[in-house]
C-alpha cells in the first residue's frame, strides 16, 4: 500500500486573510464546498481574531455555523489568545489551533507577546478545550526565520515544542511564516522537535516565498512528517509579515507527492478547477499555482 500523506487545506483561513479581496461569506462557503468536492477531509475554515487585525476572518462565527457536517470534515479554527479559544469551542470548530511564536520581533507584532508568554498562555487555556472534548494542535510561528529579528535558534523551537506537548496539544506545526526555510533547516528542526516532544504528531506549513517550499516538503516527507498544510491556488500570505507571499500550492504538493507513489486521497482535477475558480470568480485575479497553468501529468 502507497503510504498516505495527509493534506490540511488552510485556503479558507490562511489562504484568504492576506487578500486584497474579501470573499463574501456565500463564496466562501462555495469555495468549502468545492474544496470537499475535491476529497478534502481536514482543513483551516476559521479565525477566531478581532475583525479589526483580520477583517477577511470577520465571518468565521457566521462560517461554522454553515458549513456542511455530514460529511466527516474536520474544521479547524485558529486561536491566538483566551477569547479566541473560547469563540472557537463555541462555533463547535472540530479542532482548535493555538499559534506560539519563536521569535519576540514577530510575536510583539502579530500577539504582542513574547514566545515564553505564548506558551505560558497556552499552558492556562488549553485546558478549555480539553475540557470539551475537543483537540488542541499547536502552530509554532516563524520557526524558521524572523522578518524583524532574523535567525531563530533551534532550541527555541525545541522548547515551544516541548511546552506545547506537554500542556496537552495533539499535534505540532512549524510554521515557515515567511519562506525562508531551506531542506536542511527542515530536517534539523524536525529532529530537534521529535526529541523534545516525541509522541506528538508533527505537521509542516511552508510559504513559497523564495520557491523552495517543495524542496521543503520533500525533506519533511522523507524525515516521516505525514501530514503537510497547502492553499488552493497557493493563496495566502500573513497580514503582519512583510514581504509574506502565499502558501504552497495544494495542487502542486499533490501532483509531487502522487507522481512520487504517495497517496493524499485528493482528486487533482477538482483541485485545479478550484484555483481557476478562485482566479475567474472566487477572487477574480490570478493565483500562482503552477498546476492551473501547466495541468497534471500529459495524457
Amino acid at each position: 500500500m502507497p503510504r498516505a500523506i495527509e493534506i490540511v487545506e488552510v485556503g479558507p483561513r490562511d489562504g484568504l486573510q492576506n487578500d486584497p479581496v474579501l470573499m463574501p461569506t456565500d463564496v466562501k462557503l462555495e469555495f468549502i464546498d468545492r474544496l470537499i468536492g475535491a476529497g478534502v477531509k481536514r482543513m483551516e475554515a476559521a479565525s477566531f481574531v478581532h475583525p479589526k487585525l483580520v477583517p477577511a476572518m470577520a465571518d468565521s462565527d457566521a462560517i461554522m455555523a454553515q458549513v456542511p457536517r455530514s460529511k466527516g470534515i474536520r474544521y479547524i479554527g485558529l486561536a491566538l489568545n483566551e477569547r479566541g479559544m473560547r469563540r472557537a469551542l463555541d462555533a463547535k470548530c472540530d479542532e482548535v489551533n493555538f499559534v506560539m511564536v519563536a521569535s519576540e520581533g514577530f510575536g510583539k507584532r502579530n500577539q504582542n507577546a513574547t514566545p515564553e508568554e505564548t506558551a505560558d498562555l497556552f499552558d492556562k487555556i488549553a485546558v478549555l478545550a480539553h475540557d470539551d472534548g475537543v483537540p488542541v494542535s499547536v502552530t509554532i510561528s516563524v520557526a524558521f526565520g524572523d522578518p524583524f529579528d532574523g535567525e531563530v535558534p533551534v532550541d527555541r523551537v525545541a522548547m515551544l515544542a516541548g511546552r506545547a506537548a506537554a500542556a496537552g496539544a495533539v499535534e505540532i506545526a512549524l510554521g515557515d511564516t515567511i519562506g525562508v526555510a531551506n531542506p536542511w533547516d527542515v530536517r534539523e528542526r524536525i529532529d530537534a522537535v521529535r526529541a523534545a516532544a516525541p509522541d506528538a504528531r508533527l505537521r509542516l506549513h511552508f510559504h513559497n516565498t523564495r520557491n523552495t517550499a517543495m524542496a521543503n516538503i520533500y525533506a519533511a516527507v522523507e524525515a516521516g512528517v505525514d501530514v503537510i498544510d497547502a492553499s488552493v491556488g497557493g493563496i495566502g500570505g500573513c497580514p503582519f509579515a512583510p514581504k509574506a507571499t502565499g502558501n504552497v500550492a495544494t495542487e502542486d504538493v499533490v501532483y509531487m507527492l502522487e507522481r512520487g507513489g504517495y497517496d493524499t486521497g485528493l482528486d487533482l482535477s477538482k483541485l485545479i478547477e478550484t484555483a481557476k475558480w478562485l482566479e475567474t470568480e472566487g477572487l477574480r485575479h490570478p493565483v500562482d499555482s503552477a498546476l492551473a497553468k501547466a495541468g497534471g501529468f500529459p495524457g
